[in-house]
């Protein structure tokens, strides 16, 4: 059962991670090639009519749409949707967050890869280092627990960070989240830049040898794990070494209404043009229905996920 729905809300980004985005640039959809906003509420309704109990919103970055408010306000009072969720890339989220936790917002990840200012720049090529730091602590402000921070670990990058990361979770509500790098049209994937779930589990656990593991969903992504004494919690997402395909319930709704079934599948279905040409709800949920019947019981090797065809990462979403 695919109860899990990420949708894009935007090709647009204010950063340029060279993990997520071509260095120069990603070709953006026309305008009127983007869902408006009563398009995705009417794609997220049919979802969730369908199933959908959990709906995360991902980019690009979402925070930069001008109607990202009036997006949760209506999406948060679907009925059967129980979680509204959002990962950003925190540059503006500090001033946006007391309306997005009353829209109904009800839990956020953070992207952050390096906690040293200088670094940051060089792998996001833009300065904002400290607006990300002070919505993480914001967001623990008004009241989200945990806020998770994703951090993509690169070896020759931030791989001497990782313990640095394991620490923030000391006195506070986050949940670190090491994310294996992973392989997207122009992000120059080499197997030599990826550090593997084990050795980032072995450097956590040399430092913390209280490391423990902790009980995971059954359609959990992440590998979750707490440390004796701290607040927070640290967790690894294995997608390239261990991948977790047979519990993954998750959907992708990009901006540019296609529907994706697998993160790392080149295979998209259009939704935008039936609705507009006037589909009906049961239409939608038809083409939708047949797109998951042909989801692979598993995604490619990495080496072979590396040579397909694929979006990159900032069209896909998070």
């Amino acid at each position: 059962m695919h109860t899990y729905l990420r949708i894009s809300l935007t090709e647009r980004c204010n950063l340029r991670c060279q993990y997520c985005m071509p260095a120069d640039g990603a070709d953006l959809s026309p305008r009127t090639h983007l869902l408006s906003q009563d398009e995705v509420i009417r794609l997220a309704n049919v979802f969730v009519s369908s199933g959908v109990s959990k709906i995360r919103l991902t980019g690009g970055e979402p925070t930069i749409r001008k109607d990202i408010e009036d997006i949760c306000v209506r999406l948060s009072s679907l009925k059967g949707l129980k979680n509204l969720a959002m990962t950003t890339n925190g540059i503006v989220l500090s001033r946006k967050l007391p309306n997005l936790k009353d829209a109904g917002l009800s839990s956020l990840n953070i992207s952050l890869d390096t906690l040293v200012p200088a670094k940051f720049e060089f792998m996001t090529r833009r300065k904002g280092h400290d607006s990300v730091i002070q919505s993480i602590n914001d967001a623990i402000e008004v009241g989200y627990n945990p806020v998770k921070v994703n951090c993509v670990v690169m070896r020759g990058f931030n791989d001497d960070e990782i313990c640095d990361f394991a620490e923030l979770t000391r006195e506070k509500p986050i949940n670190v989240r090491f994310i294996e790098f992973m392989p997207f049209d122009g992000n120059v994937w080499n197997v030599k830049k990826l550090v593997t779930y084990k050795e980032m589990l072995h450097i956590v656990k040399t430092r913390y040898p209280s490391l423990k593991r902790l009980q995971d969903q059954p359609t959990e992504t992440a590998k979750n794990f707490g440390i004796e004494g701290h607040e927070g919690t640290v967790s690894f997402i294995t997608s390239m070494t261990e991948h977790f395909c047979a519990g993954c319930n998750r959907l992708r709704l990009l901006a540019d209404g296609n529907f994706k079934v697998c993160l790392f599948g080149p295979s998209e279905v259009g939704l935008r043009d039936p609705l507009r040409r006037g589909a009906t709800d049961d239409e939608l949920k038809e083409i939708i229905s047949a797109a998951v019947k042909r989801k692979k019981a598993s995604h490619a090797g990495m080496f072979d996920i590396a040579k397909t065809p694929n979006r990159p990462m900032v069209h896909i979403g998070g």
